[in-house]
């Protein structure tokens, strides 16, 4: 997830709680003072009700609530003492003018006690809650649409300032990623007045260029470890060539130089296939394009066909898909040329090698020993099997390093005595 999505995430929990409880306590706060206010209208009712029964006793005997809204009952002096001002909701049947039967409406109660020429009275007070109910909906229903749009505004706002006080990060972001060893001779910079991202540019730029000097002294010294290498290898050789080229030589001892020679040629074979295998891990090729797989395979099968008819081997190919990748063309051929030479070389004779092809992976099979090769260390640098003496034990490592370069994933597996290469694209 991106840093900005965290932030955004975050914030957005942040105020959804925040706004939350605010609005709890805003509309229980609301409700609170909208029943004290009834409250308070109550007992002004009750003071005006007591002195008014001072002078009309009827009043005393009204047992029903009627538009007045309140009834006094005679209770005794037990019981009135320990009633004191009570205020409770609860339903009353009340009819309005458009009501044409009474129909249950919520009323807020006060249920207090008084005494008048010696008697002791219960008196219920009631105030219809129609219109506050109403008001308090009407207050709910605003209260939720006031947090949803705070919730909305404050989500939209953010992510538009924070995206753009993100920009030049993304910016020197994607000019990390496109910036290559050896070829980026301009560091990336970042466009902005930010401090922070003033000194990442800085630290990341400090580590480029150190990085790109020593890239380029591990280059040198390649280059010139490869060349200083060869060039005394060749010049063996050819000196060796020379010596049986001269014909004095007894039998044993143009074995030996014949054997010194293989194992000169094993050595140059090796200096060349790590030379590669550097450039690989260096990235010092990646001149990428659009590159068929099914092309490069046809063309590795004829440049390999006098190799596999020596051995008497049989390459098929089967295809159902066009497999492209965007890719360098020298790896691709690399890739491809490495599997099939694995696949003839340590094949057995009037063997046979089958390659079949998807529009996303590509299968190369082949007859060998009767026995798996360690899954765990074939792809390693220098493996061979036990039959093997004669390679570099580089082949493999060099293909899983292009793999690796281009998500390209790799496996091997034993079935039906065929060991078999995947490569799923």
């Amino acid at each position: 997830m991106k840093l900005l999505n965290q932030s955004l995430r975050y914030l957005s929990v942040s105020i959804f709680a925040i706004v939350t409880i605010w609005a709890v306590i805003f509309y229980f706060n609301m409700l609170h003072e909208i029943k004290s206010s009834i409250d308070e209208g109550l007992e002004n009712y009750k003071c005006l009700i007591i002195e008014n029964a001072e002078d009309d006793s009827s009043i005393l005997t009204k047992k029903y609530f009627d538009e007045s809204f309140f009834t006094v009952k005679k209770i005794s002096k037990k019981q009135a003492l320990p009633l004191k001002d009570r205020f409770y909701d609860t339903m009353l049947y009340m009819q309005d003018a458009d009501d044409e039967e009474p129909e249950l409406e919520p009323v807020r109660m006060l249920i207090t006690a008084f005494k008048m020429n010696g008697e002791y009275y219960e008196l219920k007070v009631a105030n219809s809650m129609v219109e506050e109910d109403d008001l308090i909906g009407e207050l709910l229903y605003d209260i939720v649409w006031l947090y949803l749009s705070l919730i909305i505004g404050i989500i939209i706002i953010n992510n538009i300032i924070l995206k753009k006080l993100w920009r030049p990060f993304y910016h020197l972001l994607a000019e990390l990623k496109n910036f290559r060893l050896g070829t980026n001779r301009k560091l990336p910079k970042a466009k902005t007045k930010t401090r922070e991202f003033l000194d990442l540019e800085q630290a990341v730029n400090a580590v480029l260029q150190h990085t790109t000097e020593t890239y380029e002294q591990q280059k040198q010294f390649i280059g010139n470890a490869s060349h200083e290498l060869q060039t005394p290898l060749a010049i063996s050789r050819n000196k060796l060539e020379l010596l049986i080229e001269d014909g004095n030589l007894q039998d044993q001892q143009a074995q030996n130089i014949a054997e010194v020679m293989s194992i000169i040629e094993r050595l140059i074979r090796l200096n060349k296939s790590l030379l590669l295998l550097t450039k690989i891990e260096n990235k010092q090729f990646l001149e990428n394009q659009t590159v068929s797989l099914n092309e490069v395979i046809q063309k590795n099968i004829v440049d390999l066909e006098d190799l596999a008819s020596f051995k008497n081997i049989d390459v098929g190919i089967k295809e159902t898909g066009q497999l492209r990748k965007n890719m360098d063309n020298a790896l691709a051929n690399v890739l491809i040329s490495n599997l099939l030479r694995n696949a003839i070389f340590h094949n057995i004779p009037k063997g046979k090698v089958q390659i079949e092809i998807t529009e996303n992976t590509l299968y190369i099979r082949n007859t060998g020993r009767e026995h798996p090769l360690a899954r765990d260390l074939i792809f390693t640098r220098f493996y061979k099997s036990q039959n093997s003496s004669s390679g570099t034990g580089l082949g493999l490592s060099i293909v899983k390093a292009i793999s690796d370069i281009y998500d390209i994933k790799v496996s091997y597996s034993f079935q039906q005595s065929l060991h078999s290469f995947k490569l799923e694209f």
